[in-house]
């Protein structure tokens, strides 16, 4: 098999998950370089790892260039982003900026990879909860095709950064010892407390951007505009996992025997489903794990061919540096390198 030089930009949680996930996965690399906004030295897992400052030159002769870090105008993949494919690297990035780009495939390797096959050298990563909430859905809207879903996430503050990590736990232990609680991360104390807003509010829908991205880039990933699909998403305070509750309308009658089935032979997709010996999923479970875990598949009595299902997905893994790297993955497997 080819090694490949591979670029990481950024090292956040994100990036720190991309390189640990990179050795892990036994990715076949020839060379592995970090880049960030300053150069400094990091430690990953008790080893110390360089960290240079970004700049277009060193993406000259990298293959692989995974960007993790910070989105918008300022945000690493649009500066260097374009600029890295220029100079021969096949750009995964994590961030948002690119999603929706007609030139740009935004792939979950298991369920759309032949989207690949068309790609400018630029692929995008989708958002965590969209990830985690198609990996259950895709293969049963490919048996009896989704005419709409609603999507309840609760999702960890891993999913801000390690900053809010911090907070949490730093909150959590405040609260035990009766100390006051500043919240700087959330706008409110977010240990024992939820707050329905992830992401920003830029229109006047009254939908967040977070809830905004599940609906465009569960249509473009599937292919089909015409799913209705509304979100709420919730902060919660957990670790780490981002969960979902799913009630999905189709086509067709599904019922959960055959929806279980249909989810036991998905790839990436683990059925933990039986509430009766206390067996779902949780967060805790689906943290560092590579699969999606489902459960709590149920009809939905409020829907025509309804059908409600509860999942649990490791965000930083399969819903950001995972999946980045899958796609890596499938590339080299598809020979589109």
């Amino acid at each position: 098999m080819s090694a490949y030089n591979v670029v990481v930009v950024g090292i956040g949680a994100v990036g720190a998950e991309m390189v640990r996930l990179l050795r892990a996965r036994k990715f076949p690399m020839r060379s592995l370089k970090v880049l960030a906004r300053r150069p400094r030295t990091e430690v990953i897992d008790g080893e110390p790892v360089e960290v240079r400052a970004a700049e277009p030159s060193e993406f000259d002769g990298a293959r692989f260039a995974f960007f993790a870090g910070t989105e918008g105008e300022k945000g690493a993949s649009q500066t260097l982003g374009w600029e890295a494919v220029r100079r021969g690297a096949i750009v995964i990035d994590n961030g948002d900026d690119f999603r929706m780009d007609p030139r740009v495939p935004l792939v979950i390797p298991e369920i759309n990879p032949d989207a690949l096959d068309t790609h400018e050298g630029f692929i995008a990563n989708p958002n965590c909860s969209t990830i985690i909430a198609l990996m259950p859905l895709a293969p049963l809207h490919r048996a009896a095709r989704l005419r709409r879903f609603i999507a309840c996430t609760y999702q960890a503050v891993s999913g801000t950064g390690s900053g809010a990590v911090r907070e949490l736990d730093e909150q959590a232990r405040a609260w035990a010892e009766g100390r006051s609680i500043a919240p700087q991360i959330y706008p409110h104390r977010i240990a024992f407390n939820l707050l329905p807003s992830v992401g920003s509010f830029k229109d006047d829908s009254g939908e967040s951007t977070e809830e905004q991205k599940m609906r465009r880039e569960t249509h473009k990933i599937l292919g089909d505009s015409s799913i209705r699909i509304s979100t709420t998403c919730v902060r919660v305070p957990v670790f780490n996992g981002h969960s979902i509750a799913v009630h999905a309308e189709f086509d067709r009658p599904i019922d959960p025997a055959e929806a279980r089935e249909l989810l036991r032979n998905a790839p990436g997709v683990r059925v933990v489903d039986e509430p009766a010996k206390a067996e779902y999923p949780m967060p805790i479970a689906a943290s560092g794990q590579y699969d999606v875990l489902v459960g709590r598949i149920r009809r939905d009595p409020s829907a025509e061919n309804g059908l409600a299902l509860w999942c649990s997905g490791d965000n930083i893994w399969k819903g950001a540096a995972q999946n980045a790297i899958q796609i890596a993955e499938e590339l080299i497997r598809r020979g589109r390198v």
